[in-house]
């Protein structure tokens, strides 16, 4: 899949933006990048962490109120999932899907407060999801839906 490109044209969320990452590779190995404090849409830092992925393991659903995500996967491969049920948007009740991971998806999607994602692992080994949100973590701001939601119009095992 080229870079950039949504891996279903289903519609691009209001808010929502991926860059392309930088990758430095030379014979020792690779220099990921993924959030610059001088990146256009860089607001401020809050803390930065991983995520590991088991292959078919499914992360989903949650919402965050006030934290803005910056998600990348370096390794392996996740497809990730947002849908919009924001009260008044343009593109409410709408669905983007990623497929993220190296070589041909290195990017860095920025997910806006108020937005349900998820993600799953797609490969045959485990994946690492990066997250450098504006703020720490505080469980008090974010809800959770069960994976298989009715209210979010997504299927997981597709």
């Amino acid at each position: 899949m080229p870079y950039g490109i949504l891996m279903s044209n289903l519609f691009k969320i209001d808010g929502v933006t991926s860059v392309i990452l930088r990758e430095l590779v030379d014979e020792h190995g690779a220099v990921l990048q993924m959030l610059r404090n001088d990146a256009p849409d860089f607001i401020k830092f809050g803390e930065c962490y991983f995520s590991e992925v088991l292959p078919g393991a499914i992360k989903a659903w949650k919402l965050h109120h006030e934290q803005t995500q910056n998600l990348a996967v370096p390794v392996g491969r996740v497809r990730l999932v947002i849908y919009d049920d924001r009260v008044g948007s343009s593109t409410r009740h709408k669905l983007q899907i990623h497929e993220l991971g190296r070589p041909d998806a290195y990017l860095r999607v920025k997910i806006p407060p108020g937005l349900w994602y998820g993600f799953a692992c797609i490969g045959h080994t485990p994946a690492l999801l990066a997250n450098c949100a504006d703020l720490p973590h505080d469980p008090t701001e974010s809800d959770r839906k069960p994976t298989f939601d009715s209210s979010i119009p997504y299927d997981w095992r597709i």
